[in-house]
């Protein structure tokens, strides 16, 4: 595997590189952002640090001084879980305080539907006793809570318990205060593989784990929306035939406080990523971005299904490995130049779905469904049939309300179609799910 393979190569500064240009995302319009994902302003992701504490860009700073030029891919996870500066680490940044609004922030429909394919799949498969509820990255725990609700009605008297993969401490405080009745956090010397506990209202008991592989064994139902798109990527490029890769240096005398103090380079001989990078069959670009977090993630998920049962449901913008350059950053309402202000924006990058796909099918006994568009899942889903009811029930002045937000989920040019869904199941089911076609997707 090429992770295995870059643990044993170590991480060598011996290339040597050159500059390259990037364009200024900062100039790009609000309404283009709004097209991007929909997010919010947060004025607390400018607040200084506290006293006493280095900044972010000061420590990433001090460190490529001191070692060279890092990859896109270190930039992107110090920038987004450094546990001091690190952005989802100490603040809401989701809804509409937060940098972007997610799906099931906008429209209750949204988590309900997703309850019930979880709900209809697992009916499919027989339905099975116990299970286990998995959410990588629940955000504020919104869609959870919904699906909660959804499987909590259907689940027929089977028992299940909830486990929400996360690394912040504060988001899974609010996740834990979203859907619990009471919960806890576990003393650091606990020694166990979750660090929070909480039971719901109606006894199911919740788990907070660090890391996918720290969720115990079992059929499991796992969803995983707008996480893949902040793993961190790789940034490839062909350049006389050999794959090299874009880095970032530092700016030795920014102009001005307004620009970055960073800048992006490019390596002249091969990074150990770019050495062992091995493209899809027939790949045409000569720029590419490439997640190994998020082969991990996938390669882990399909062994999980294959060997213990269940479903996958990755939900997420995305592309069909066509796109090039997708790496941005988000800050109030609008895209924000990636290396500006670390620590303050989102940062996120278009998953590519094709890959996630061959690395599910062709390592974990997996068939994928899909991708589809979101609104074309929604639609399938009796999403309009959802939307009538609400409205029947709704006070004259929030039915406006709900039909936008309906329509923000489904309209090809909002979210419907950028935003993707993909499906995974243990590949023995191939010929039962001819049978019964997977909802959603057919």
């Amino acid at each position: 595997m090429l992770r295995e393979a870059l643990l044993r190569i170590g991480s060598r500064r011996s290339y040597s590189y050159k500059s390259v240009r990037r364009p200024n995302l900062s100039a790009v319009s609000a309404a283009k952002s709004q097209e991007l994902q929909t997010p919010q302003p947060k004025p607390a992701a400018n607040e200084s640090p506290a006293h006493g504490e280095i900044s972010l860009s000061k420590q990433l700073r001090a460190r490529i001084l001191a070692t060279g030029p890092i990859t896109v891919a270190e930039y992107m996870r110090e920038v987004l879980t450094n546990p001091q500066g690190g952005y989802y680490m100490n603040r809401d940044v989701f809804g509409r305080e937060g940098d972007f609004i997610t799906s099931p922030e906008i429209s209750q429909i949204f988590g309900e539907l997703v309850g019930v394919w979880l709900a209809s799949e697992w009916r499919k498969l027989g339905s099975p006793s116990p299970f286990q509820l998995i959410e990588l990255g629940p955000g504020r725990g919104t869609l959870a809570r919904d699906v909660l609700k959804v499987l909590t009605k259907f689940k027929q008297g089977a028992e299940f318990s909830m486990h929400m993969v996360e690394i912040s401490p504060y988001l899974s405080l609010q996740q834990a205060q979203r859907f619990c009745y009471t919960h806890q956090k576990l003393p650091e010397d606990a020694q166990l593989p979750h660090y929070q506990v909480g039971t719901t209202a109606t006894g199911i008991k919740a788990y907070w784990h660090s890391r996918l592989e720290d969720v115990p064994p079992g059929f499991s139902l796992v969803l995983a929306h707008e996480f893949f798109d902040a793993l961190p990527i790789h940034k490839l490029q062909l350049i006389e035939g050999l794959w090299q890769e874009v880095l970032i240096d530092v700016v030795e005398q920014p102009e001005s406080k307004l620009l970055p103090e960073f800048r992006y380079v490019i390596s002249k001989s091969q990074t150990p990523v770019s050495r062992l990078f091995k493209p899809l069959p027939n790949e045409t670009r000569t720029c590419l971005e490439y997640s190994l977090e998020a082969e991990r993630h996938v390669d882990l998920l399909a062994q999980r299904l294959a060997e213990h049962g269940g479903v996958g449901l990755i939900m997420d913008y995305g592309h069909l490995g066509e796109k090039t350059d997708t790496f941005r950053g988000f800050k109030q309402h609008a895209l924000h130049e990636p290396l500006l202000e670390p620590g303050t924006a989102d940062l996120t990058a278009d998953v590519d779905f094709k890959h996630l796909q061959h690395v599910a099918e062709s390592r974990g006994h997996i068939q994928c469904y899909g991708p589809v568009e979101q609104g074309e899942f929604l639609e399938r889903m009796q999403g309009k049939v959802r939307l009538e009811q609400l409205l029947a029930n709704a006070l004259p002045e929030n039915k406006e309300l709900i039909k936008s937000g309906y329509e923000m989920l489904t309209d090809p040019k909002q979210m419907g179609a950028r935003f993707k869904f993909l499906s995974m199941f243990p590949s023995v089911l191939n010929d039962y799910l001819k049978k019964y076609p997977v909802a959603g997707f057919s």
